[in-house]
């Protein structure tokens, strides 16, 4: 029995589905899922910082400089502090933990991979968007 069973699948390029794969019945809505907010960004920083050895970084204040990341970019900013951290520990041979300046110096080398997604979105949101499909995406862009 199929009963109370929802299938969901996702995809970061909607416009390649086939019609037939969308039509009533089968995957007939495409929700769009925006990159996280302020907020949300500094509990996916929190989250990949748990366990690590920090000194009480300031989530919120890198949230704020890191508009437009993806999940996976927050986890690389993480990885990359951390990186760098062991680099440094492995010169100085005393371990530090992590702080707010690691995290924002990881930020600076990094830029969201939201963006090139973005400008293809917004293109196929424009140009194809017949049925509505991609109206989400263009309130997000606020176009």
């Amino acid at each position: 029995s199929n009963d109370g069973v929802l299938v969901l699948g996702a995809t970061n390029a909607p416009w390649h589905l086939d019609a037939a794969f969308r039509r009533p019945g089968r995957f007939d809505r495409i929700l769009f899922v925006p990159p996280p907010d302020a907020a949300a960004r500094a509990d996916v920083l929190r989250l990949h910082l748990r366990c690590k050895p920090q000194e009480d970084p300031d989530c919120d204040a890198i949230a704020r400089k890191t508009d437009g990341f993806s999940g996976a970019d927050l986890k690389a900013v993480v990885d990359m502090a951390i990186e760098a951290k062991l680099r440094e520990a492995m010169k100085s041979g005393v371990p530090v933990p992590l702080r707010t300046k690691d995290l924002a110096s990881a930020v600076a080398g990094l830029k969201p991979t939201t963006r090139e997604w973005f400008a293809t979105a917004r293109n196929y949101a424009l140009y194809a968007n017949q049925g509505g499909t991609y109206d989400e995406i263009l309130k997000y862009l606020k176009l």
